[in-house]
């Protein structure tokens, strides 16, 4: 491996979340300001995911504040993002959402998804365990 691949390598983040388009997402900015450091939250709807999942991967964000849309361009893996979570999850059937630039808010609704569902956790259901407790009983 050379060092240019090293490099990269450590500059990944390991435990960002499967974001696609269409998420509501809040992504934790560092914010730096003359000597303090804070931390910004932009809250909003994934609109596209471009380059891959490499260094360069990036998302666009859109939110709606006072019925003006504000998009931001967030590199994932930048050292300034502190960390994204996802609020929501939403079915949607384009990996490109821009027409939600052009849509009132309300006919830009999209179909939600149940969190649990799109994480994907798999326990055993509990009526399949008490039957196999219980032994049969024959007069």
């Amino acid at each position: 491996m050379s060092k240019e691949t090293s490099l990269i390598q450590e500059q990944l983040k390991q435990n960002l979340p499967d974001i696609k388009p269409g998420d509501l997402v809040r992504v934790h900015q560092k914010i730096k300001e003359k000597n303090k450091e804070r931390i910004q939250v932009f809250e909003g709807r994934v609109i596209a995911r471009k380059h891959g999942k490499g260094i360069n991967a990036t998302i666009t964000v859109r939110k709606v504040i006072s019925n003006v849309g504000v998009e931001k361009i967030f590199p994932i893996h930048s050292p300034n993002i502190e960390k994204i979570e996802i609020a929501q999850k939403s079915k949607v059937r384009r990996a490109k959402l821009y027409y939600l630039r052009d849509v009132s808010p309300k006919k830009a609704r999209l179909k939600k998804i149940e969190f649990k569902e799109a994480v994907a956790v798999e326990e055993e259901p509990e009526e399949t365990v008490k039957k196999e407790e219980v032994p049969p009983q024959n007069p």
